[in-house]
């Protein structure tokens, strides 16, 4: 059986611990989600496991021949095609490639038995590894993987640098997959995708058969894809079987028990210690020492406890405002040429919460930029309702000075003294030193705090939060979500974190194709409204389907185009018999592969290099005749 266990791992910086005697076991097939708040050493525990770093103590063992494939937070890319950048996972097998061709040029040339007999048994050695690294089927995997998530085959040939950030991550997954890999290790692969593409990853990772582990914020991901959770607390690890709602439970078990075996300690201690006083030079002195040496031998537990670090986080109440806070009617937008909003309308009222959902690149944050004023629109209106106070949370924290101290950030917005500015601050974990950064050198998370704790400290009645979660661990998540929930005014989001807007938002507004849909509920809600609708249109559309048939006596009646004058009617091509003409095409040309490969490892064809050479440049010419079908058949049926 497939596994990779971990013994007594251990890993410090200097002074600084980051983990200490973790230890666990992942099998083929486990889809497991590693979670601790932001720096516990997530990121350095995977990378330990894949030898890039080196642990303190402790070993990584992995059973022979197994494969690993990675996906880190922020990979960066060379400067190839997405073709030559996939291809590159097949670093061993091109070089193989080479030694072939070379083995055989030598081949071709030497009159010497002994030399000779000693390149064939190389190139059979070769060869072997060849075809084992599956060298005769890697420029059609290389296709077929990059179809299945999403790439044209026109992308091929396109440089990595002009895709969007969703599109990279999508191809850093894609050169992980290519291999197949036993052991499938991704950190934070939600980043940058959208909805749709996160969906489509859970349903993949589902269906993947070999091991997954996955840093991930994201509680929605987890929920759908984890069968174990690894918690990394107090520089140790914790292992709970389920899902992320499930180790809630099972943590909040935990922690009751730990609570009340603390009290019955602290219990116990208080009444020894009582008993200790009282007869320490009476006529029980002797017992009174005897109770002093038990308690003196007790191991103290310590006091359980779930520190987040955010022990506030409240708006200042906001002042009232008109019901209508915000309204876009046949709102047209754009920039330059490009037209990315057509003629949209919303309203948003008093106390709404708003979620704005849709694919990356609809336009979502051209609508924010609206109604901040940021973007004028090109056509229709755009209006604000009286007295309404709009409070921005920028995706890439603009409204932050990177050339500002902490502490300069706040007091200067707000005029407030040191020691009122140091309070808000250490309520978001700005303390000691920490308040004299450069804003300019702060983390992604430590910039949305600080500009979290600017939000609220503006007495806002509108709130635009432009994905307000992001680079937050699942604590400051949990937070913010309470602090949104208890918030009394109305606000508008834009975020791909699901759990969150399942909590905070009373409507689902989607945007696609430049136009908006509404629905009356939260992401969940969302989701099955969307489902329920999709089926049946389905339903409707077979129904007509089967309607038309009936009508025509069993037979479907093909589209028929006008008479060109020609004398003769046109009918459209039938998809289905192309797609059927194509597969049929495939399937004799994967044979004739089939047997191709087979005569190549044929021992006996290594004889005659010509023969062999002629026989690798058919196949050659018979692999780009099927990568040629299947790109038609993938362009066909759109699959």
């Amino acid at each position: 059986m497939s596994l990779l266990e971990v013994s007594g791992l251990s890993k410090a910086y200097g002074i600084q611990n980051i983990f200490s005697d973790i230890q666990f076991q992942i099998r083929r097939g486990e889809k497991v989600g590693l979670i601790g708040p932001n720096g516990v050493g997530k990121t350095t525990l995977v990378r330990c496991l894949l030898g890039f770093e080196k642990p303190d103590s402790g070993h990584v063992a992995l059973t022979p021949g197994e494969r690993i494939g990675y996906v880190e937070q922020d990979t960066g890319l060379g400067n190839n095609t997405l073709y030559d950048e996939l291809v590159g996972a097949y670093g061993d097998v091109l070089g193989w490639q080479q030694d072939m061709r070379r083995l055989e040029a030598d081949i071709a040339v030497t009159k010497d038995p002994d030399k000779l007999d000693k390149l064939m048994k190389d190139y059979a050695q070769v060869v072997e590894r060849f075809e084992r690294g599956g060298g005769y089927e890697y420029e059609n995997t290389v296709r077929r993987v990059a179809f299945g998530l999403g790439f044209a085959a026109e992308d091929l040939m396109r440089q990595t640098h002009e895709f969007s950030g969703g599109q990279k991550t999508r191809i850093c997954l894609a050169r992980a997959l290519i291999r197949q890999p036993d052991f499938l290790f991704l950190d934070e692969p939600t980043n940058h995708l959208d909805l749709g593409m996160v969906e489509w990853l859970e349903e993949f990772l589902l269906s993947y058969s070999g091991a997954v582990l996955v840093i991930s914020h994201d509680r929605y991901f987890l929920d759908k894809v984890a069968e174990r959770i690894l918690a990394i607390e107090s520089g140790g690890i914790a292992d709970y079987s389920g899902n992320y709602s499930e180790y809630l439970e099972k943590k909040a078990e935990k922690l009751a028990a730990q609570e009340k075996a603390y009290g019955k300690q602290q219990a116990l201690i208080a009444k020894t210690e009582a008993y200790i006083d009282r007869y320490r030079a009476g006529i029980k002195s002797k017992q009174a020492r005897g109770r002093q040496s038990q308690l003196n031998r007790l191991a103290r537990l310590a006091r359980p406890g779930d520190v987040t670090g955010f022990d506030f986080f409240a708006f200042n109440p906001p002042a009232e405002c008109a019901d209508r806070v915000a309204e876009l009617g046949e709102t047209v937008a754009g920039y330059g040429d490009k037209t990315v909003l057509a003629g949209v309308s919303l309203l948003i009222r008093r106390g709404d919460g708003v979620a704005l959902v849709g694919p990356n690149g609809a336009g979502k944050t051209t609508l924010l930029k609206l109604l901040t004023g940021e973007l004028e629109p090109t056509g229709g209106r755009v209006k604000l309702g009286s007295r309404v106070r709009l409070g921005y949370f920028a995706q890439e924290h603009e409204t932050l000075t990177d050339t500002n101290r902490v502490l300069d950030e706040i007091m200067r917005e707000f005029a407030f003294s040191e020691e009122r500015t140091r309070h808000y601050l250490g309520a978001f974990l700005f303390r000691g030193d920490d308040v004299y950064k450069l804003v300019g050198d702060l983390s992604g998370g430590e910039k949305a705090r600080l500009a979290l704790l600017k939000l609220m400290l503006a007495g806002a009645n509108f709130l635009i939060l432009d994905e307000p979660t992001n680079h937050l661990d699942i604590a400051a998540r949990e937070a913010v979500e309470e602090a949104i929930m208890n918030f009394p005014g109305t606000f508008l989001t834009v975020s791909h974190d699901r759990y969150f807007l399942d909590k905070v938002a009373n409507r689902i507004v989607e945007l696609e194709g430049g136009q908006l849909t509404e629905y009356a509920g939260n992401y969940s809600y969302y989701r099955d409204k969307k489902a329920a609708t999709e089926k049946e249109a389905a339903q409707a559309a077979s129904q007509s389907v089967a309607r038309e048939k009936k009508q025509n006596g069993g037979k479907q009646e093909r589209p028929v185009q006008a008479d060109t004058g020609k004398g003769n009617s046109w009918r459209k091509p039938d998809t289905a018999k192309q797609t059927k003409k194509l597969e049929e095409e495939i399937a004799l040309l994967e044979h004739e592969l089939a047997a191709l490969e087979a005569r190549l490892n044929d021992p006996s064809s290594h004889a005659d290099a010509a023969l062999s050479r002629e026989l690798s440049d058919e196949y050659a010419v018979r692999q780009a005749e099927l990568d040629e079908k299947y790109i038609a058949w993938v362009e066909l049926t759109g699959e």
